[in-house]
């Protein structure tokens, strides 16, 4: 034992000749033999013994360090070899016992998220070479509820998905989104903060981008245009969140690579609506989704005519439709609604300046005929007089196809002739006539003093889920069958008049999905 470990220990000459391929040979078979002997020893103390005895046989304590030493770096060499080998092998078993081939594997990774594929390639080298396919990218998954996202990982998702990629979902989450009404409404947004939706402060962003470079720029998105624009070719499907970085350009650039996309959503970015639809007119006419809303809730009013009239123009197959928090005047909704012929859902939800004058004859000509689902809720300037002119409407047989009205306003609706005035009352619809001829159809109105839904007829195939009324809660019935929901907090008082200290209750209605 003690000869073995004086042999591998033993001093190099200073100086040497250069080795010749037979006596580099006999070196690694030399080596080869000692560490074939090494590792035959048995896990006795022997070992240690004579290490031990080398230690104490050795005079100076410089040359003890040295004998030390270099035991502690031969051992660390071996143990690093060892975990490089048991890696391999474990990688090569991996590949052996995996039930699935290659191209199945390459199938279920394509259905995983960004992270979870980035995940299982860091297990073994098989999973590895499987996630490098193209495939496994084409819809890339990179929003994140806190700044964890650079350029360069955007690029190299990009980069490897090539001519594969399909859909980008990137940028800041909010931290908490809001409950849908109903499982098949297609428009499931929140009412966000405008100013900074991440949740994070300047300082502290700024104190990330220091320290981890987390911060998505303007360019964020030119992998797009790389190898003559593959990447955006055939992407289907852009939804961008907080890039607070992004400006009209930006956008305008990242846009003109993706001719054929279907659904964008943008949500937070600094960018114009009127620059937007214009991009979007230019760029995307096979759009069938928008999703559209406001940094700076009622700031934007810059919206032209002839915008309008070129979106509706270029974009004729948009179905889905929402403009969240801008400044829209009656004959720009108009415009909009009337103008895209297959618009199926709308929500203008938190927008300012129209009354709801744009709702009257909206359907004559075909123009609103397939509405399915409309959200006015929060619309600052939304007059009861219009809405019960709406619904008379639909009360006279208009507007066929839609299930879902949504007029929910925390300041309460408009009253005609000042605006001011405002009212929190559903009562002036006739929600029994309508459900008499429209049983499946579903209003919301939730408003600060109370809410109101009808639930008569809900309950035969659909599933309804109303709060539990707590004992400060009263639910009085209405001369016409409707059912008015109390969640007035009675310590506030009803003629204190702070809104804003009185919390709304929420009404699901879950109604079957027919398709």
């Amino acid at each position: 034992m003690d000869s073995l470990l004086s042999s591998s220990m033993a001093k190099r000459p200073c100086s040497s000749p250069k080795p010749t391929s037979s006596d580099s040979s006999s070196d690694h078979f030399n080596m080869d033999g000692i560490l074939t002997s090494f590792l035959a020893l048995s896990d006795s103390p022997s070992i240690s013994a004579s290490f031990d005895r080398l230690i104490e046989c050795t005079s100076s304590d410089s040359d003890q360090n040295q004998l030390i030493q270099r035991a502690l770096h031969l051992g660390s060499l071996l143990l690093e070899a060892g975990n490089r080998s048991a890696r391999k092998c474990s990688s090569s078993h991996n590949a052996v016992i995996w039930p699935l081939s290659p191209d199945l594997t390459i199938k279920v990774f394509s259905m995983l998220d960004t992270q979870s594929v980035c995940y299982a390639a860091a297990t073994c080298s098989f999973f590895q070479k499987c996630a490098m396919d193209p495939l496994c990218f084409a819809n890339i998954d990179l929003a994140t509820i806190v700044p964890k996202v650079n350029n360069a990982v955007v690029s190299t998702m990009i980069h490897r998905a090539g001519g594969a990629l399909r859909s980008i979902k990137l940028g800041v989450l909010p931290p908490i989104p809001a409950p849908p009404f109903f499982s098949s409404q297609p428009l499931v947004y929140s009412i966000r903060n405008s100013n900074d939706a991440s949740g994070f402060s300047w300082n502290d962003k700024r104190s990330r981008q220091g320290k981890e470079s987390s911060i998505l720029t303007r360019s964020c998105l030119s992998s797009l245009s790389v190898n003559g624009g593959a990447p955006g070719a055939h992407l289907r499907r852009l939804h961008l969140f907080n890039i607070e970085r992004m400006d009209n350009t930006a956008l305008w650039a990242s846009l003109s690579a993706c001719p054929s996309l279907l659904d964008l959503e943008i949500v937070g970015l600094h960018v114009e609506l009127r620059h937007t639809l214009e991009s979007i007119s230019k760029n995307c006419p096979l759009l069938e989704r928008l999703v559209f809303e406001s940094s700076k809730t009622g700031r934007d009013d810059g919206l032209k005519f002839p915008t309008c009239n070129e979106f509706v123009l270029n974009c004729p197959n948009i179905t889905t439709l929402a403009l969240k928090g801008f400044k829209l005047h009656d004959y720009k909704a108009r415009m909009l609604v009337k103008g895209l012929q297959k618009l199926k859902h709308i929500d203008l939800s938190t927008s300012y300046s129209f009354t709801g004058s744009f709702l009257k004859n909206l359907s004559a000509n075909g123009g609103g005929d397939n509405l399915e689902v409309m959200i006015l809720r929060d619309c600052m300037h939304l007059k009861e007089i219009e809405v019960e002119r709406f619904m008379a409407a639909v009360l006279a047989g208009e507007f066929r196809h839609l299930k879902h009205l949504d007029i929910s306003n925390r300041e309460g609706l408009a009253c005609e002739g000042d605006w001011y005035n405002r009212c929190y009352s559903a009562s002036f619809i006739p929600i029994k006539e309508v459900l008499e001829q429209r049983p499946d159809f579903c209003l919301v109105a939730e408003f600060p003093v109370g809410s109101y839904i009808e639930v008569e007829e809900m309950t035969t195939g659909s599933d309804v889920s109303l709060p539990s009324p707590s004992p400060s809660e009263s639910d009085t019935s209405g001369s016409d069958g409707s059912v008015f929901m109390s969640t007035l907090d009675h310590g506030n008082g009803s003629g204190s008049g702070n809104e804003d200290s009185v919390e709304t209750s929420f009404v699901s209605y879950e109604e079957e999905n027919s398709d």
